[in-house]
């Protein structure tokens, strides 16, 4: 059995109350100590009391903390042991969890570039430079700590929160129960790289602590459904991660077999888990040879543990897959099935299954069941036309559009509710440091204020 114990200001903290994380299938595997809400505002006023680090160390202290990560044994696991760890107990499949692992460490590194390209051009890091003796923008942190509501669907959500670092904020992070493993080793590196237990803080609480990191943090992060995002709408300081609802538009004049790699790919990649996976397909046309081609490549992929390094689908416990299988059961009633609700769950005999791929053909662009969206490789296909205009796109983290259409580019790069468009031969989830998730992280941590010295 593992202890993950809170990390405060004094450092580990274990708990009189703990809950026991389990892995798919329902065996225990590590303990987690879950601090009261008095903990988590004492532990924040403790941050608010210390300034940041020079940049250059936080800079060297960064670079030190990503190799740590991505080589050394931390928390009584080495990076092998601990990749199959968070594989364990998310169900995501182990070469998958790899993978963001490793992108976890190279965010790490890469946070101070990552910040870069989202400084406004006018506007200067530190009020000391000379250009603000002409009169500038200086680029100030909107507060001293940010709050981390991180979820447990990949280890890569924590890549991003190390930008705050790099921008003097200090950190308290509140890992998901699902996957707890990649905050506790990712602060614990980052102590361990020269940052001090302020800088950086793990905290395991409950609904009740959850609210008040919440409250007593200066601006917050959350992952969530469209709950959360609903939740938090209104409030300026709170960012939300919600419902990706990335879909991929092909026009009349595309040849889709030249694209059916790139579509399964955004389907089925990273184990169909992630927002920027594409939940739903329209064709200009008939979509229904499309739809076949899709769902003959999708049935091919064989249900297998998270632990076999051919996984690609994701594992959860019997019971809450056939869950997710009901409710598609009950939201998909209209649509014809390739491959239904009743395929859906693959039993692996030990307490847990892999959920094979879903796919839906749609009679017509029903914006309700193209933006429904499911932790596994689920996709609705519809026939579009040019009638139907950018209503089926809307509310969208991606959209591709797989088209010689400049006008139509334009259109949806006007469009508000769409995040991010991609044109062409790219999967839906192509990451790149230039490219902004939903806008640059750094916009929400950041504002411009004027400045004129003598």
């Amino acid at each position: 059995m593992l202890y993950l114990d809170a990390l405060g200001p004094a450092g580990e903290y274990r708990t009189r109350t703990r809950e026991v994380i389990t892995d798919v299938a329902g065996t225990p595997v590590a303990e987690l100590s879950v601090v009261p809400p008095l903990y988590v505002s004492r532990t924040v006023r403790a941050q608010r009391r210390v300034a940041p680090l020079p940049m250059a160390r936080r800079e060297s202290a960064l670079a030190d903390a990503a190799d740590i990560f991505e080589t050394a044994p931390v928390g009584g696991l080495d990076f092998d042991e601990y990749v199959a760890m968070a594989s364990k107990v998310s169900g995501l499949p182990v070469t998958v969890a790899h993978a963001s692992a490793r992108g976890v460490a190279e965010a790490v590194r890469g946070a101070v570039d990552a910040v870069t390209p989202a400084r406004p051009v006018g506007a200067v890091l530190d009020w000391r430079d000379e250009r603000t003796r002409r009169g500038s923008a200086v680029w100030a942190r909107r507060g001293d700590v940010l709050a981390v509501h991180a979820s447990g669907n990949s280890p890569g959500v924590h890549g991003s929160w190390a930008q705050a670092l790099v921008l003097g904020f200090r950190v308290a992070v509140r890992p998901s129960r699902r996957e707890p493993f990649t905050g506790h080793r990712l602060v614990n590196a980052l102590r361990q790289a020269g940052f001090r237990p302020e800088d950086a803080v793990y905290l395991p609480t409950d609904h009740a602590g959850a609210a008040e990191v919440i409250d007593v943090a200066d601006l917050a992060v959350v992952y969530g459904g469209q709950d959360v995002v609903d939740k938090y709408a209104r409030d300026p300081t709170v960012l939300t991660n919600g419902p990706g609802r990335t879909k991929i538009l092909i026009t009349a004049e595309m040849d889709w077999h030249a694209y059916l790699d790139v579509i399964v790919d955004s389907i089925s990649g990273q184990g169909g888990m992630a927002c920027t996976n594409a939940t739903a397909v329209l064709y200009e046309g008939d979509p229904r040879a499309l739809a076949e081609a899709i769902a003959a490549r999708l049935t091919t992929i064989e249900p297998l543990p998270a632990s076999d390094e051919r996984a690609i689908l994701p594992i959860q416990r019997l019971d809450s897959a056939r869950r997710v299988a009901g409710y598609l059961a009950a939201k998909s009633r209209g649509a014809e099935p390739l491959l239904g609700a009743g395929q859906v769950v693959a039993d692996l005999g030990d307490g847990s299954a892999a959920l094979r791929p879903a796919v839906h053909l749609l009679e017509r662009p029903d914006a309700d069941l193209l933006n429904t969206e499911l932790a596994f490789p689920c996709v609705w296909i519809a026939p579009w036309c040019r009638a139907d205009g950018l209503a089926p796109l809307r509310r969208s983290l991606v959209v591709n559009a797989i088209t010689t259409d400049e006008d139509l580019i334009d259109a949806l790069l006007a469009e508000p509710t769409v995040a991010n468009v991609y044109a062409g031969d790219h999967a839906t989830s192509h990451t790149a440091a230039g490219i902004p998730h939903d806008g640059f992280f750094a916009d929400f941590l950041m504002r411009n204020k004027g400045m004129i010295r003598g």
